[in-house]
């Protein structure tokens, strides 16, 4: 185990993700958890990164930085989403190794595999086929994360790892219909029918996509889990190992939210890639598997909606 006492820098704090690592690291009784926000460090300026290193010398790091978002912000913002995350695993990952961090973990996503993977995506089908066209340049600099991961393991023997979580859910989530994924933005849209007092949601694509979801805070302790159980230089897939379609996660999410609502499907918008579940049996042989259930989480993701929406939800990584 890792010593409790041990610093540890955790990127993207205010986001989703960034969040639940905070939580995550606290409850399990570490006392040195560091963070910095936007306004205080640019993870994209490496003059600045390297300074923060250089006053705070974290010995571990968990980088859950990004800019993230869904098929629409993806589709119209590709250079913005390709130059900020390649920059902001350059910048921390350059100073990880400058200033000998003992390990680093570092997040990439389910969406850096092909889009025509055979199912469910092993880790080594990295590289094997063309990515998807509404987020590849997401994907690309995610790639170029992990990829970084393993030449700094390479060149200088640092202990970096790369992690990539599926579809992920939960508090703190992002829940502005302009730049959402599917799950928020579906608790969003049956909130907003509710309000209305009825009404028609329409969900994107034809419903028939299946996807993998995992709720954040499994996450965050299956990271902990790899920070202490894992030293190795290949990726690691993390998800629940089951998927759905869409159509049956609004169906679901419905019952949950608003279940008089009436539910349509926009065929004429993109559905994605059309399945996207990941192989987890690397995980699950280190001994950790996922515990929250779906609908378990949706009910709780949407109690945090209802009590954090009068002030202003939608917090981004």
């Amino acid at each position: 185990m890792i010593d409790r006492n041990a610093s540890i820098f955790v990127t993207g704090h205010r986001g989703m993700v960034g969040s639940a690592l905070v939580r995550r690291l606290e409850g399990a009784g570490f006392e040195r958890v560091l963070t910095a926000g936007r306004k205080q460090l640019d993870l994209r300026d490496q003059a600045a990164v390297d300074q923060w290193f250089d006053e705070h010398r974290p010995a571990y790091v968990m980088h859950a930085a990004g800019t993230v978002g869904g098929i629409h912000a993806n589709r119209s913002r590709p250079a913005d989403f390709l130059y900020d995350n390649l920059m902001i695993h350059a910048t921390v990952l350059r100073a990880a190794w400058r200033t000998q961090v003992q390990k680093l973990l570092y997040l990439g996503s389910s969406c850096i595999y092909p889009r025509d993977c055979p199912q469910p995506i092993r880790e080594e089908y990295l590289l094997t086929g063309p990515l998807e066209k509404t987020n590849d340049a997401y994907a690309i600099a995610k790639i170029s994360g992990l990829m970084s991961c393993d030449a700094y393991r390479r060149q200088y023997d640092c202990h970096f790892i790369a992690a990539m979580p599926t579809n992920l859910y939960g508090p703190n989530d992002n829940f502005d219909l302009e730049g959402s994924h599917v799950l928020p933005a579906l608790i969003r849209k049956f909130h907003d029918c509710r309000e209305a007092g009825g009404g028609t949601v329409t969900v994107w694509g034809s419903g028939s996509p299946m996807r993998e979801f995992l709720h954040v805070d499994d996450l965050a302790d299956a990271c902990l889990y790899l920070l202490e159980n894992y030293d190795n230089p290949a990726i690691i897939n993390v998800g629940t190992g089951e998927d759905l379609a869409i159509r049956e996660l609004a169906e679901l999410v419905r019952e949950v939210v608003y279940p008089e609502a009436e539910l349509t499907f926009d065929a004429s918008m993109p559905d994605g890639t059309p399945r996207k579940l990941l192989d987890v049996s690397r995980l699950h042989s280190l001994g950790w598997k996922a515990r929250i259930g779906l609908r378990e989480g949706i009910e709780s993701s949407y109690r945090w909606f209802l009590e954090n929406a009068p002030r202003g939800v939608g917090a981004q990584v």
